[in-house]
């Protein structure tokens, strides 16, 4: 009878209820998809339980009848046979394995790696070339040194631009970069460093030791040419 009682209890309580650091949304965009539970994932997937389940309970439940991998075989029909699953719900399911299907076959994006400073104003010099304002932009690397992504982290005025540590860390945060390459471009055409590129280039290379990211080198695009710091000695 207890037993029974506190299961009941268990299964109705609202997800609203749980703490917000508990919560599987809030979890997975504090901590990623990967420190979620197979049940959580398939929580945020459904979105709401029924009136006499939770999202998690009612999760649980089919992850019992159906474990990850004959769940992804699971037609739509399948899905409506359980309790709490109408056909919204089974469509929500059987589209996320879809994309996932479909996923891994698709070919490999495409990540170049950059070994050299030369390989970073490759990339670079398409974006910055000829703009009249100072852009600031980050190349955030895997462990490999392969890009997997950039970003226009500040675009400033004729001769400067203003940038915060809080700013090019954060999208390396959230990209899971290992490495930054930062770079801006000067108007005037000329990339030989200010003392104003030295200091942030020291000020970022801190707060990246701090932070567990190597920031490899910052690089100065002109015209047709680049300085690169850290062939300089000055990175």
């Amino acid at each position: 009878m207890g037993s029974e009682v506190l299961t009941t209890e268990v299964s109705n309580f609202c997800i609203r209820e749980l703490p917000s650091e508990e919560r599987p949304r809030e979890r997975l965009m504090r901590a990623g998809a990967e420190s979620l539970s197979s049940s959580e994932l398939l929580a945020i997937i459904l979105r709401t339980g029924t009136q006499s389940e939770n999202v998690l309970s009612l999760s649980s439940r089919i992850l019992a009848t159906y474990p990850l991998p004959e769940l992804s075989r699971a037609s739509v029909a399948d899905l409506m046979r359980l309790p709490g699953i109408a056909e919204a719900k089974a469509c929500q399911i059987v589209a996320a394995f879809e994309l996932a299907r479909r996923l891994m076959g698709h070919p490999p994006v495409d990540r170049p790696r950059l070994s050299t400073p030369s390989d970073c104003f490759a990339i670079l010099s398409p974006k910055l070339t000829g703009l009249r304002k100072e852009h600031f932009v980050c190349l955030y690397l895997d462990t490999k040194n392969r890009l997997i992504h950039q970003e226009t982290v500040s675009i400033g005025t004729l001769d400067a631009s203003v940038v915060h540590p809080r700013e090019v860390f954060q999208k390396a945060v959230e990209q899971s970069a290992s490495a930054v390459v930062l770079a801006h471009n000067h108007p005037s055409g000329d990339p030989e460093p200010s003392p104003e590129d030295l200091a942030l280039t020291r000020t970022l290379a801190d707060a990246g030791r701090i932070l567990g990211i190597r920031v490899l080198d910052h690089i100065i695009c002109g015209d047709g040419r680049y300085v690169s710091l850290k062939e300089r000695g000055l990175g």
